[in-house]
């Protein structure tokens, strides 16, 4: 008797219709539309130049910056080589400390022990401090259609919850709000708060400030996310530069933790590293205002009840990628963001997805697939760049995100079966292949000078190439092609000349070196 094990199944990616990973349209028609809105515009311009002024400076004044970033990128590539290992020694030392480590294969699964540990306290209320994680799981939503009210304590993330809005960049989730804007918001959303309030940001974040104080000192139960967990230690770390996260993280009884499992790091030795290039890549800070860690449990000091939530969501479907595995490097600094031009201009809600930005763009279609449905509009989003390479550049672990974004791209291709574009090339490729064919194809195509305007560029072309004209100039063909012309007595007289010119040139050279 035999066993037959068969071929081993990809990983799951995050499940198609759940959490924040996938938009309602295509990023090219979402960008058309956020294009309109001069005031993000404005916003989203004022906001990035400031940023990376300020990380340009601090980057500039530490002489082992490029050795700090390539310390960085090893030790994630190393993370990810022996994850499953790392990620079981991190259970084994956040269970000996106190602490209850739980794994969740998806974001419905982590959304379902949240709120069944939340329950078994008793509460229907909920402090939080930012977590991208659960933001991509949508727990948010999930709490609240179980009656629970869950409370963000980051001002940013305030803003987008009372604004009923989506964030639309990794630090700054409201970067695309200004402070008239905020003002309404607090007086429309927040109880008591005075019909005189102004615009003055001091003012403004007093105001959240007021209303949070409260929920801090009744609220029995946090949520958190985790920037690092330490694998050596069970340690797990936030930094952040408003407090709110030290309120949440040791004024409540019970503290849960979603973790995206490829947060953790080997050893606490490696905070080295990342505490200097996670503030300087993400504020342009020396280093971070508040940075708290947290080992387990301590009797009388801080929660008393600690969970763990390894959130998996299409991670390791991702690490299963030889290529697409670098996006689990990121640290979430948001740089790329900052340097990014379609980004700037786009705005992060065009991406549809938790990820805005550049590392979205790969790290999105990793996590969440980009055919689980047809016209899936996480197929577009590696097409949202320029490939200009700035994100590279910034990156504090260098995260080579233009090769992925290419890789996604040929993905996106050869998973796309039977398309126009493929029926071009396929074309375009019998023809150039035969040269009395693409002789007679260049003919052909210069009657179509008569298209041309008087600019000598033709409007617009007939489909399936009217994507190209719709915003690029287009030349309409010269009236002889290259190889014409140097078939003919004019291309031969100069070619003669231009050889004589170089044998001269040569001679000279050779001249000159005697």
């Amino acid at each position: 008797m035999s066993t037959f094990l068969g071929m081993p199944a990809a990983p799951p990616r995050s499940p198609y219709g759940t959490g924040n990973l996938r938009g309602d349209r295509p990023f090219p028609e979402a960008a058309h539309d956020e294009l309109r809105n001069e005031q993000l515009r404005r916003n989203l311009g004022r906001a990035t130049r400031t940023i990376r002024a300020k990380r340009l400076h601090v980057t500039a004044e530490l002489p082992d910056w490029e050795a700090l970033r390539d310390a960085g990128s090893a030790v994630k590539t190393d993370t990810m080589n022996r994850l499953p290992d790392l990620l079981e020694e991190l259970e084994r030392n956040v269970t000996e400390r106190g602490g209850t480590v739980h794994w969740a294969r998806d974001g419905a699964e982590a959304n379902e022990i949240v709120t069944r540990l939340i329950r078994q306290t008793g509460s229907s209320d909920v402090i939080k401090v930012k977590s991208m994680a659960t933001q991509e799981i949508g727990l948010n939503e999930h709490l609240e259609a179980a009656g629970i009210t869950p409370y963000e304590t980051d001002l940013a993330e305030l803003i987008v919850q009372l604004a009923d809005d989506k964030p639309s960049h990794i630090l700054v989730p409201a970067i695309h709000r200004n402070r008239d804007e905020i003002r309404q918001i607090f007086l429309d959303e927040i109880p008591g708060v005075d019909p005189e309030l102004d615009n003055v940001p001091a003012h403004l974040a007093a105001t959240a400030r007021t209303y949070l104080r409260e929920k801090f000192m009744t609220t029995r139960v946090a949520v958190s996310g985790a920037n690092f967990g330490i694998a050596e230690t069970g340690t797990l770390a936030v930094v952040e530069s408003e407090g709110n996260g030290r309120m949440c993280l040791t004024l409540p009884d019970t503290l849960i933790t979603v973790m995206g499992i490829e947060k953790v790091l080997p050893r606490y030795q490696d905070l080295e590293v990342f505490l200097q290039l996670l503030p300087r890549s993400s504020t342009g800070e020396r280093m971070n205002p508040y940075t708290s860690m947290w080992t387990g449990v301590t009797p009388g000091d801080g929660p008393q009840n600690f969970h763990l939530v390894l959130l998996d969501n299409g991670r390791t479907a991702a690490l299963a990628d030889a290529i697409g595995r670098e996006a689990l490097n990121c640290i979430r600094c948001s740089a790329c963001l900052n340097v990014c031009p379609v980004y700037e201009r786009a705005g992060g809600h065009a991406y549809g997805s938790t990820y805005p930005g550049p590392i979205g763009a790969v790290l999105t279609p990793q996590l969440a697939g980009m055919h689980a449905a047809k016209d899936d509009p996480n197929s577009s989003l590696p097409y949202a760049s320029s490939l200009c390479g700035a994100c590279f550049d910034a990156c504090p672990v260098k995260i080579d995100i233009p090769s992925m974004l290419v890789e996604l791209r040929h993905q996106h291709t050869e998973e796309s079966g039977t398309t126009a574009e493929k029926l071009a090339m396929k074309a375009a490729a019998a023809v150039m292949s035969r040269p009395k064919l693409f002789t007679a194809a260049q003919k052909a195509a210069a009657l179509g000078r008569v298209a041309g305007g008087r600019d000598g560029t033709i409007s617009r072309l007939p489909a399936p190439f009217d994507g190209w004209s719709d915003s690029r100039d287009t030349p309409a063909p010269p009236k002889q092609s290259f190889r014409s012309w140097l078939a003919s007595a004019e291309g031969s007289a100069a070619m003669r000349a231009a050889a004589d010119e170089g044998a001269r040139g040569t001679a000279q050279d050779e001249k000159e070196d005697r």
